[in-house]
This record gives C-alpha cells, structure tokens and sequence, in this order.
C-alpha cells in the first residue's frame, strides 16, 4: 500500500503534479515530492530545453539517452521534469538554467536556492 505524500510548492501551496509524459519524480509519481532517501533532491520542476540537457550531460547527469530498462524514456526539449536542486543551482551560475514552474517546485528547493532566483526562472509567476 502506498502512502499519498502531500508536500509543500515553494509558494507554500499544495504541491501540482510535475508530469505524467514522462512520469517524472523521485518516486515516479508525476511530483516533486522528496524524502530523506532522495540526496539529490529531485524537487525542481523544470521546462528542459536542448542547452540545458545537453549542459547537464556534460556534467555528467544524461537526461538524453533512454533507459527503457528502467522505464525512462530519455527527454528533448519542452519536456517537463523534477530535476535536482544541486544542478538547477548550477546551471543558473553557468547560464544554462531553463524555466521552471513555481507551483509545481518543492518547498525543499529553498534549502538550496533561494526564492527570489528560482522566480526569475518561473513560467508560472503573474
């Protein structure tokens, strides 16, 4: 049985789903929902672009290539996806941060960016 986990947006809202096409979330959830277990802190819904994907797979984080054995389809440009909070940091100090999505980002973000960079990123701010 699984729990249902509600957590926090860094708006202080109840959490909205990230993506269910790819199924995206430390728990393959469609959220950015995180727990102790997630050291990455897979908590930032972004809007990949191709910079940022293939910035990251410099780095060393591949989002590009599909791993069907493990049901992940590989993501192109548009995708939306909870990526880590760690390499979003990173890539707004290297210029290679794509938009995100205030609504659906984890409360826990804020524990490594703070509020005010994560807004100048938002597609969801009005």
């Amino acid at each position: 049985m699984t729990e249902e986990i509600i957590q926090k947006n860094v708006l202080g809202e109840k959490l909205e789903p990230c993506s269910d096409h790819p199924v995206t979330g430390w728990f393959r959830d469609g959220c950015c929902n995180t727990n102790d277990d997630d050291h990455g802190l897979h908590t930032v819904c972004a809007r990949v672009t191709t910079q940022f994907l293939e910035w990251a797979k410099k780095e060393g984080n591949d989002l590009i290539t599909p791993h069907e054995e493990f049901g992940f389809p590989g993501l192109k440009n548009g995708d939306d996806w909870c990526v880590c909070a760690g390499t979003f940091a990173k890539s707004i100090k290297e210029g290679t941060a794509c938009k995100i999505y205030l609504k659906k980002t984890n409360y826990k973000t804020l524990e490594t960016i703070p509020l005010e960079k994560l807004k100048k990123h938002a597609i969801d701010l009005s």
